[in-house]
Parts: structure tokens; sequence; C-alpha cells
């Protein structure tokens, strides 16, 4: 069926209300609602109002999920597990190293023998590199490895009765 003058109007007009490119088809009988929507971007019609579209039911409030010893597999005759503490490494903060002129180590001066630890702002004049001896094993002195090379912390196996090992233990016994 093609778009007559008085299709053409009442397209535009459904278009306006908000209804969408299937209820318009629907309206117009024996178009698809692609053809709808070539016809709308032929005539041009971007602005409209607000597709008409069920409304949204309230959802209740989500409960905060509760995570305890019982959840975790206290019931089941575990024990809590301790945490591993992180690792702070304490390292005291170093003044660039001077030499027996007064210069410090800059981007210029730099070179394998020496820490290349930034100390101050780069956009500042004062900015300067650490300048102390290198260690064999890096760019750093020892106190600004320790600093930039913290050791793994030590892996934990997760004990029985823990979520994802239920999880596990779930899937195989569907199987």
């Amino acid at each position: 069926m093609g778009w007559t003058d008085e299709r053409v109007e009442t397209l535009k007009k459904l278009w306006t209300e908000g209804l969408s490119a299937s209820q318009i088809a629907k309206q117009l009988g024996g178009v698809t609602r692609n053809a709808v929507i070539g016809k709308v971007h032929r005539l041009g019609l971007a602005g409209r109002a607000t597709p008409s579209r069920p409304a949204k039911r309230p959802r209740p409030a989500a409960r905060p999920r509760i995570v305890s010893a019982a959840t975790t597999g206290a019931l089941m005759g575990q024990r809590p597990r301790p945490q591993h503490a992180p690792y702070l490494a304490l390292v005291p903060h170093l003044e660039p190293l001077k030499a027996e002129d007064g210069s410090v180590t800059t981007v210029l001066t730099l070179s394998d023998t020496v820490c290349k630890w930034p100390i101050g702002d780069p956009t500042d004049a004062t900015f300067a590199f650490c300048g102390r001896g290198a260690g064999h094993s890096g760019p750093y002195c020892a106190d600004h490895a320790q600093l930039a090379f913290q050791p793994q912390q030590p892996r934990r196996k997760k004990a029985y009765g823990e979520p994802d090992e239920l999880r596990r233990m779930l899937r195989q016994s569907a199987m």
C-alpha cells in the first residue's frame, strides 16, 4: 500500500504523539515498522514526544547482604582464619645526594651507577634524582629499591566450605 497524503498526515500526527513505529504500523495497516521508520526519516520528523512506555513498577529497596561467620563456614566447625597484615615498607625521606660542588643528579647527569629515584616535583627547579649508588639488581639504591619492589604477599588456600569451594562442589554434583 502506498503513502498517500492522508496516511502521511496520520503518520506525522501519531509520531508527534509519541507512538512507536510498531504501533503506528498497526494503526495505519498494510505497512511494516521498518516502512514507518524509513518514511519518518525521509520526512525529517526528528522531534517528538517521549515514546509511550508502560509505567515502571517501583522496586523494593535491596536488603543489605550480611556476611557473618555463619555464612563462611563457622557453623561447620571451622574457625575464622586470620588475615595477613599488609607489608609496609618504612623508608626514611632521603634528600638528593649533593656532589662536592653542591650540584645534584639531574636528567643530564644520570648514569647506570646512580639511583634514579625522582625526588620532588618535575616542574620545579629543585627537582633532582636520588644520586646514591644503585644496587647491582636494579636502577635504585637499597632504600628506594625496598620501597619500589615490595615482596609478594603469601598466597592462602581456600578452606573447605568457603563460598567458592561450595559453588565448585555444587557444580560437580550436578554433573
